[in-house]
């Protein structure tokens, strides 16, 4: 792993992927790397500026690398053809993440709001949610430990609908990606 230039955190609800990039600035080597599995190669290509495309999962990424002066570059993250904090606000509105500790082992857990899909640690899993006098709420299990997702109005349009992650009885609090 020489000549990395270029690093990006992607979380999406299988889980956050590091994205690498490597640029030779004299060979045009371009090396992508996700997860540390190398997804894309390029030994030798004389243009030293352009575009990579690859995927994660579903989405289409592309690195994009430009001259700003001299032999020096900028290099730029696209997901699903938005730049990559303007993609990572978006899913921010529509999925919401926890993540906790449980016997040793670190879980992730993400609902995906517009299709009630969960996910743990990248696998999404079958659950139904069943109404109550506030909202819903979604029973399974996490690695043994019963884990309650509620969603429940805000009370204000504006606000919608808040959600709720419980384990073995405590809430958890969302996490920042």
């Amino acid at each position: 792993m020489g000549d990395i230039v270029g690093s990006w955190q992607v979380a999406l609800s299988d889980g956050i992927h590091k994205v690498e990039f490597e640029h030779g600035t004299t060979s045009g080597k371009r090396i992508v790397r996700v997860d540390n599995k190398e997804v894309l190669r390029h030994d030798w290509l004389f243009k030293l500026v352009g575009r990579e495309t690859f995927k994660i999962g579903k989405h289409q990424c592309t690195i994009h690398i430009d001259a700003v002066s001299g032999f020096a570059y900028e290099y730029s993250l696209d997901v699903d053809g938005k730049p990559l904090e303007k993609f990572s606000e978006n899913r921010s509105k529509i999925s919401r993440a926890w993540t906790l500790k449980l016997d040793g082992v670190d879980y992730r857990v993400v609902l995906e709001k517009d299709t009630l899909d969960i996910w743990v640690n990248g696998q999404r899993i079958d659950a139904e949610a069943d109404f109550t006098d506030y909202g819903t709420e979604t029973v399974f299990e996490i690695s043994g430990h019963p884990a309650i997702l509620k969603a429940v109005s805000s009370g204000h349009h504006r606000l919608g609908i808040n959600h709720s992650l419980f384990v073995d009885g405590c809430e958890i609090p969302q996490a920042n990606e």
